[in-house]
């Protein structure tokens, strides 16, 4: 019946610890195990004694101070029924409070100790939020309740909030000593919670001694010492790392280490900071209660224990008088389909959203893919209490913080295909309502909103690539007087802030399937912009169509083909050849936005820099004209209008249009090259950077004999027309390009002649 009775009570004892975080469980371990049978976590005191004492025995220092060794004070979370803080009271230590949350083994130890260690506190108390106040204690010493608390199946929650309960309770010099295997998921909670303010050493205890060959886990002492706020620091370790071994355990502990003093060594050089929420509140950027103009702070905020969800945060004080702002705080949204957009990425983009923030401080927080499908009510509610602790001392109520958001202002949207390209990446295509719009499409009779397909690539993170207006196949012109408003505005540059979106799949869009692309129709203020530039050339367009002669063009980039169909329907005497760089993508035009070859429009699937350097190297002079070698023997004319209409699949450098390769001087040269002698180049520069553009246009004027620009999206918006000879605006010019223009729609026409006539020249 004993051995009966002891297995089944082995079996109860192994049941409780299923769960290291449960009170229940803990109170049944030590009401079976009993009062005097001890259970040590990694290490006894034989190994710790003299690593700990070594730690303890040298007490902070209290203005200039040091306090003697009875009267440090110490904290032992998670206490168990351990003796090691009998023997730090037997070493001298009598200043020692021990907490743990089962009421069971606090009462057992407190019967123990109560005569023999009457100084010792004994208190029921969860770790994780504990009812001490700030600054109390001059240790706090750990053996193995943050590992507990830090189950990998548990997550970091539970962790985090012990931790920040250290760090709170902990005196100016205090230390936090804690007894770790060292997991990498316990390191990588902990390491960036001590980094401002704090001085991290880490030393390996003594193995016990074993008859067992095999080497077990090593268990590490860390200890991390209050220090001043500024203070930034690569961690210490009393040992070399080729004393751990090729372990798994070595090996995760090492490469933490490594990982950590990269990023500290980097911070402290000045790069890539990215502060937390409390080293701000320590301190470490100065007193953040107080408005500092030209003030600018990265920040993770929020994360497990604090908030619903992490957010990465830009804090910016304008750098006026904040008197003349409307609020003291404010809260900006950023999407993540926006996140990497110059105007958001940048410095000098978020001076410009403070600006029209009309915040004082404002606090620009950048959404990711974690926050999809969670509404910006609950958004607001996660970021209320964390954003409050950022506010400036005049803010008292969170309620007095506006939140305001960057939106694409989409009202129904339906996703029709997505596909992934080894060479673009993820492709969307979608069909979308708008929720308000602007410009000449707006003009029209309209009595039903009217639908968009739009393509997006996902690498350029919510850039409209192209976008066009479906219509009832076969009825233009009924889809022209039934259809709702659109913006003219330019997809290739991003969407203003505006309206809340909604991926509702409503019954405007789910009627999508019976409309097809209206190639009658540009849905884009710059493809209208594009088109007008042509009246730099009308002149010259118009003896070539009179003529009879065949006026070449070649665009960069198909993207949907919008723009080919429109030209080639509108201008029936231009030969148009696309070249795309990706087949996938000539495929959706093909497939989904009615894209049709014929003999007067071609696409090549090829790399557009090669196609324009290989017209290039053919070029050569004969009998005074210019002339591209077809074959041997045969010539065709040089390219007349040469269009770069390319997305860069980093807008993060500033310019979201064209990729940087298509305004090096190199290429410049190479279209110049290819251009006939009344040649028109257009190119599509979105950037709202000036000194981009200054560049852009340096360039361009060392190459090309005259540039003209016409400016669209308020100022982010740009499309620039270089010619090889002098080109002119003119009334005549504009009557020219109308008359060569076979637009079925007016109102298109009135748009692209409207748009000839904000053309300006750039003077040399």
């Amino acid at each position: 019946m004993g051995k009966q009775k002891k297995e089944q009570q082995q079996a109860e004892l192994l049941s409780t610890l299923d769960d290291f975080t449960s009170k229940e469980n803990w109170d049944k371990f030590f009401s079976i195990r009993g009062t005097n049978d001890t259970f040590e976590w990694y290490a006894e005191w034989p190994q710790l004694r003299d690593l700990l004492l070594t730690q303890i025995s040298s007490p902070p220092e209290i203005d200039g101070q040091t306090s003697a060794q009875s009267e440090v004070q110490i904290l032992v979370p998670g206490c168990g029924n351990s003796r090691l803080s009998e023997q730090l009271y037997d070493a001298g230590f009598r200043c020692i409070t021990n907490i743990d949350f089962s009421k069971v083994v606090i009462g057992d130890m407190l019967k123990r100790n109560v005569r023999s260690r009457p100084c010792m506190r004994w208190r029921v108390m969860d770790m994780t939020s504990m009812q001490f106040a700030d600054k109390s204690f001059d240790i706090v010493l750990d053996k193995g309740g943050l590992d507990a608390l830090m189950e990998p199946e548990l997550g970091p929650t539970l962790g985090t909030q012990y931790v920040s309960e250290v760090k709170r309770v902990l005196k100016e010099g205090g230390k936090f000593i804690c007894l770790t295997l060292g997991e990498s998921h316990v390191l990588g909670m902990f390491f960036p919670k001590f980094r401002y303010g704090w001085n991290i050493n880490i030393h390996i205890l003594p193995q016990k001694p074993s008859k067992s060959s095999k080497s077990s886990l090593r268990t590490f002492l860390v200890v991390a010492e209050k220090v001043s706020p500024t203070t930034l620091q690569a961690i210490s370790t009393s040992f070399h790392h080729d004393t751990l071994g090729s372990g798994d355990q070595a090996c995760g502990i090492i490469e933490a280490l490594d990982t950590e003093n990269k990023i500290r060594t980097n911070w402290s050089n000045g790069n890539d900071i990215l502060y937390s929420l409390e080293d701000l509140k320590i301190g470490v950027k100065g007193d953040i209660s107080e408005l500092r103009p030209g003030l600018r702070v990265e920040l993770t905020l929020g994360g497990p224990g604090q908030s619903r969800f992490c957010y990465k945060t830009v804090l910016l004080d304008a750098q006026q008088n904040s008197d003349e702002f409307l609020y003291h705080c404010g809260v900006f949204l950023v999407p993540k389909t926006r996140a990497h957009e110059w105007l958001f990425s940048s410095e000098e983009g978020q001076w410009m959203i403070v600006e029209s923030s009309n915040s004082a401080r404002l606090i620009m927080v950048f959404l990711d893919a974690s926050h999809t499908g969670t509404s910006s009510e609950d958004i607001q509610k996660d970021l209320s209490p964390l954003v409050k602790q950022l506010a400036p001392s005049k803010i008292e109520d969170a309620a007095q913080i506006p939140f305001m958001a960057a939106s694409d202002g989409i009202k129904e949207r339906k996703v029709v295909h997505q596909v992934t390209s080894a060479l673009t990446g993820q492709i969307i295509v979608d069909d979308v309502v708008y929720e308000k719009v602007d410009g000449q499409l707006a003009q029209l009779s309209i009595t039903n909103d009217l639908v968009f397909r739009r393509l997006t690539f996902e690498r350029s993170e919510g850039l409209i690539q192209s976008e066009g207006i479906l219509t009832s196949e076969g009825s233009q012109k009924k889809a022209a007087e039934n259809g709702n408003k659109k913006s003219n505005s330019s997809t290739k540059s991003k969407k203003k802030e505006s309206q809340k979106r909604t991926d509702s799949q409503l019954s405007v869009v789910d009627a999508s399937n019976d409309l097809s692309v209206d190639h009658g129709y540009l849905a884009s203020s710059y493809h209208s912009g594009i088109i007008s530039g042509f009246m730099l050339i009308s002149s010259y367009l118009e003896r070539m169509a009179s003529s009879g002669r065949i006026v070449r063009a070649v665009v960069i980039g198909l993207g949907a083909g919008l723009l080919p169909m429109f030209l080639h329907r509108s201008i029936p005497f231009l030969q148009i050849e696309a070249a795309e760089l990706d087949p996938v993508v000539v495929d959706i035009a093909r497939d989904y936005f009615g894209f049709k070859e014929d003999e007067r429009l071609k696409v090549h699937v090829t790399d557009g820099i090669k196609f324009v350097g290989d017209i290039s190297t053919k070029s050569h002079v004969a009998n005074g004209s210019c002339k591209v070698l077809k074959t041997e023997g045969e010539c065709i004319d040089r390219v007349d209008i040469l269009i770069v209409d390319v997305d860069s699949p980093d807008s993060s450098s500033g310019m979201t249009c064209p990729a940087a390769d298509f305004v090096e001087e190199s290429f410049l040269k190479t279209v110049k090259n290819s251009l006939s002698e009344e040649g028109l180049f257009v190119i599509n520069l979105v950037s709202r950077s000036p000194a981009i553009k200054e560049m852009v246009i340096s360039r361009m004027k060392g190459v090309f004999s005259k540039l003209f620009s016409l400016q669209l999206e308020e100022d982010v918006n740009e499309v620039i027309f270089a010619l090889n000879s002098e080109g002119h605006t003119s009334p005549e010019s504009y009557n020219q390009l109308q008359k060569l223009l076979n637009v079925k729609h007016p109102e298109m026409n009135t748009s692209i002649i409207d748009s000839a006539k904000k053309i300006k020249s750039i003077d040399g």
